[in-house]
């Protein structure tokens, strides 16, 4: 295929993990395009990942310059906490980790493009999957006037084998191997697996393969209890030890993952149409989850509640789909923020074998009225009123069964 020519200048900023695809499209660009390639690298805390040997790589591999950004607080405090808030999960399960961390990446890539007056950015992603698009339309939202180029929708490589093989033609280090078959994100949030032998639904994970939790079968015979404090939907503490979102995040997602919370396996239906088996690991980020759930079930109106239920499909879908920064999803987020104002208070769950069970929750917001829960002998609600509410409720249910009988 032909590739188009930069215009008015000669440098593309590329969103840079140093994994097999991006590795290989530094020298791709470089050759293809004649241009000068700027990696850029985030920071999202991801797991033992050494950045300064990612830089080096990105260097090695002909980049001009490699720019690291520490965005570790901002992504969880601006993007993690404030999707928790929204109690998102697409399709039932997933978390939406690699998800809530493109549009971060994509926004610091656009301001590095417009630092270093780089008329072009490009990304990793294939052709088939959610992450072009989700980086693409954060930089259509962001620097209309960007040039994007999207080397597997150019090149003519048509494998990840392809790929391997020119790698090696280039002296480029490859990570994925026999011994690892499939290829992962991280961030703090969470680490996700695909392809490899994760393309048969029916084939279960290698066992070795997960790196934030440990098997729950081989997890600690004993339950472990924590509590965690809210603050208008945030989480501020965790075992009543202030800190950082990151720093909390950090230490949640340690303590979780020792007991092996957080696994899920799920086929999902991808934004372009297909179907794709991905499986997660969300330590800290399901923990919280729950213990949201739990503290929500006690301050939170019931009309304002079910309400807001009935979004959250729409609100995870914003966000899988990589509509982050549209007009709908920030409308749908004060929303979302709204309905936080009083889910303030502390949880208590018991931590066991893969298992985040809520032991109980207490709000100075609570809407919990125990006089009037009680079946026990009380003074504040008459029993007999439940009569006259039941009779107007099941007024139309009459009429409909006589109009059948009639």
């Amino acid at each position: 295929m032909k590739k188009k020519a930069l215009k008015n200048g000669k440098k593309i900023v590329l969103a840079y993990s140093g994994g097999l695809d991006t590795s290989v499209i530094i020298r791709w660009l470089i050759e293809n395009y004649h241009c000068e390639v700027i990696a850029f690298i985030a920071d999202l805390g991801q797991r033992d990942d050494n950045l300064n040997a990612v830089k080096k790589k990105a260097l090695n591999t002909g980049a001009t310059k490699a720019i690291v950004r520490d965005l570790r607080e901002t992504f969880v405090r601006d993007y993690v906490f404030s999707m928790l808030r929204g109690n998102a999960t697409y399709e039932g399960g997933y978390l939406l980790g690699t998800s809530i961390a493109r549009p971060l990446i994509a926004k610091e890539q656009i301001a590095v493009a417009e630092q270093e007056k780089a008329l072009a950015v490009s990304h990793g992603a294939t052709g088939k999957g959610n992450d072009q698009v989700r980086f693409e339309l954060a930089y259509h939202a962001l620097a209309p006037r960007v040039q994007v180029i999207a080397p597997w929708r150019e090149w003519d490589f048509r494998s990840r084998s392809d790929l391997v093989r020119y790698a090696q033609r280039h002296n480029i280090p490859v990570p994925v191997t026999k011994a690892k078959p499939y290829s992962s994100d991280a961030n703090l949030f969470h680490i996700s697996y695909e392809g490899g032998v994760l393309e048969d639904p029916w084939t279960p994970a290698p066992r070795n393969m997960f790196q934030m939790t440990v098997d729950p079968e081989k997890a600690p015979h004993r339950s472990q209890e924590i509590t965690l404090d809210y603050k208008q939907g945030n989480p501020v503490a965790l075992n009543g030890k202030t800190g950082s979102p990151f720093k909390l995040l950090s230490r949640l997602n340690k303590i979780a993952g020792a007991h092996g919370i957080g696994r899920i396996d799920l086929v999902e239906n991808r934004y372009v149409g297909m179907k794709s088996r991905g499986v997660y690991e969300t330590p800290g980020g399901t923990v919280l989850h729950v213990a949201h759930r739990a503290l929500e079930s006690i301050t939170m109106d019931r009309e304002v509640m079910h309400l807001r239920d009935t979004l959250i499909p729409r609100y995870a879908e914003m966000i899988y789909y990589g509509y982050w920064f549209s007009p709908e999803r920030r409308l749908l987020q004060s929303f979302m923020d709204e309905s936080q104002k009083n889910v303030t208070g502390r949880v208590r769950l018991k931590l066991y074998k893969g298992n985040c069970i809520v032991m109980g929750r207490r709000s100075p917001k609570s809407l919990f009225d125990e006089a009037m829960a009680t079946f026990e002998k009380d003074t504040v609600y008459d029993q007999h009123d439940a009569e006259g509410f039941i009779r107007l409720n099941a007024l139309r249910l009459k009429i409909q069964s006589l109009l059948r009988r009639s």
